[in-house]
């Protein structure tokens, strides 16, 4: 219940900050400064706010694929807090910088993984990554990430509650 009254509240607030904006007038919408319009290109769609002829503030982002983004934008860019849901079934929820993940944030995939913790330049840096299913359903990794897997202090703590602690390169224990 408590989740979906801060949806409404969210929405409440999206659309009364958007509405506030005029509508924005006429095809180019390169010309676009300070309102909020529509633009669908490729199959894909923008709803939300522009700021001179770029997305910019809260607006939601549908690709042609399914994936689709709502939250804040920047000079044409992900930018922000908002949430990424894609086509898949995984879903990112947490801050942006320059159109990627950067900042806190939750990465759950379809597959029952999740991981919870800091992003730099859309890669996962120090947090907790918690395996949902197959073979390494219940282990848990806490620690500092590099290009997606353990990399650096670590401590990696299995199902049955045993750990491994230490310096981790590439996913594997080295010290």
């Amino acid at each position: 219940m408590r989740t979906l009254n801060l949806f409404l509240l969210f929405f409440f607030l999206f659309a009364l900050n958007s509405y506030s904006l005029p509508k924005c007038e006429g095809n180019d919408f390169n010309k676009w400064d300070r309102c909020f319009g529509t633009v669908e290109q490729g199959g894909a769609k923008y709803v939300g706010e522009f700021k001179d002829g770029e997305y910019h503030g809260k607006g939601t982002y549908t690709f042609a694929s399914g994936n689709k983004y709502v939250g804040g934008h920047k000079d044409g860019k992900r930018h922000g807090k908002g949430t990424y849901t894609f086509a898949s079934g995984n879903k990112y929820v947490g801050e942006f910088k320059d159109g990627e993940y950067h900042g806190k944030g939750t990465l759950t995939y379809a597959n029952g993984d999740k991981y919870v913790g800091e992003f730099r330049d859309g890669m996962q840096s120090k947090g907790t990554y918690t395996w949902g299913e197959g073979e390494f359903e219940g282990d848990k990794y806490v620690g500092e990430f590099k290009d997606g897997k353990g990399h650096g202090q670590g401590t990696y703590t299995y199902a049955d509650g045993s750990k491994d602690e230490g310096i981790w390169e590439n996913g594997e224990l080295v010290e």
